[in-house]
């Protein structure tokens, strides 16, 4: 499938990656990207800095690995891009653009900002960030879809979650041309990640090469 913004190949994240199981899973599935929610105890998800240094420690070279913040301080998000513990720092907060601001003095690492989505208001806020990439989503970790006719428009790199599960990434990778597609509890079950459904989300998305 060709990404409509670049003409590369819609990328995969398994997003939430918080026990040594979950990096052999994503070790064998070999996605692009593997998320790690750091510092967010309201998140059963959550892992510490030294949990993501561990768990990162065994996580093949060839994925490259997602800190996602909720207002943390800038000064940590920064400092584990610049220690190469992560690639890249997604703000899933109330992050404005003094946030990015501030975190670009402290780094040049890449940043991806994430927008609720409720109207196509909220799409054209998202198309404004100064964030190397935007992730439009239902929510802090719903789980749920938005309404998709929302972010037709949408001209820039950016990643789409909520909602998708292996069955439906095809759809909306082929209806949306998404520059990454990001799952989590779609890769789950009873709240933890299972390793069939996340091999089954990498090979959809090996399938629907040259659809597009």
């Amino acid at each position: 499938m060709c990404d409509k913004n670049t003409g590369a190949a819609v990328r995969l994240k398994i997003c939430g990656l918080s026990r040594p199981c979950d990096i052999d899973y994503v070790n064998e599935a070999h996605p692009d990207f593997a998320g790690f929610v750091v510092n967010y105890p309201k998140s059963r998800r959550s892992v510490t800095p030294q949990q993501l240094a561990q768990l990162r420690a065994h996580l093949d070279e060839g994925v490259l690995p997602v800190g996602v913040f909720v207002n943390e301080a800038p000064e940590l998000v920064a400092k584990l891009l610049n220690d190469g513990i992560i690639s890249l720092a997604q703000l899933h907060g109330d992050e404005d653009e003094n946030y990015l601001k501030r975190l670009r003095t402290l780094t040049d690492g890449r940043l991806i900002q994430a927008f609720t989505i409720r109207s196509e208001k909220d799409a054209k806020l998202a198309m404004q960030s100064t964030a190397d990439y935007i992730l439009l989503d239902n929510g802090k970790g719903t789980g749920e879809r938005f309404d998709w006719r929302f972010i037709r428009e949408i001209s820039r790199p950016w990643i789409l979650a909520g909602g998708l599960t292996p069955e439906n990434i095809r759809q909306a990778a082929e209806s949306l041309r998404p520059w990454a597609l990001d799952l989590s509890s779609g890769v789950e079950t009873d709240g933890y990640k299972d390793r069939a459904k996340i091999l089954a989300a990498a090979a959809a998305i090996r399938n629907m090469a040259g659809i597009i």
